[in-house]
């Protein structure tokens, strides 16, 4: 029998971007936009209540599934959304993000908070809070 455990973990990263809040909130909410620093959602209902869907990955790896709903939005100033993602047919995650956006003198600050349940070792805080800052990289270079 495989032994079944969950690991909770909470961490956040920050970016100061040469953008205002309004882009940035932008860059997050135009499927179009999106699609330019995070995978190409097959589904994008930006609104509270509304779900974000994508699947896909590399051509020799998984296939991985990411199934959000949309909680909490304030237009240019913070996003929460609760998701859970697959790999192939297996769950790996279920967790809370949530986007803050501070204006600065610079442009915006954005804190990321995510709060995560990592199932059975498939995944583990470490290597999501690596790939967010990957990901918050990639969405710097498009603004």
């Amino acid at each position: 029998m495989t032994e079944r455990f969950v690991k909770h973990a909470t961490f956040v990263v920050e970016r100061t971007y040469e953008a205002s809040p309004a882009a940035v909130y932008q860059a997050w909410a135009d499927p179009a936009a999106k699609a330019k620093w995070f995978s190409k959602p097959d589904i994008l209902d930006f609104r509270v209540g509304g779900r974000e869907y994508s699947r896909g990955g590399p051509p020799e790896g998984p296939v991985f599934t990411f199934d959000a709903c949309y909680q909490e939005i304030v237009p240019e100033q913070r996003i929460v959304y609760s998701y859970t993602l697959d790999s192939d047919e297996t769950r790996i995650s279920a967790s809370l993000t949530t986007i803050e956006l501070i204006p600065v003198q610079s442009g915006t600050k954005l804190v990321f908070t995510e709060q995560g349940a990592f199932f059975d070792g498939h995944d583990t805080p470490e290597i999501r809070e690596q790939g967010t800052n990957e990901m918050l990289d990639a969405l710097g270079k498009t603004l």
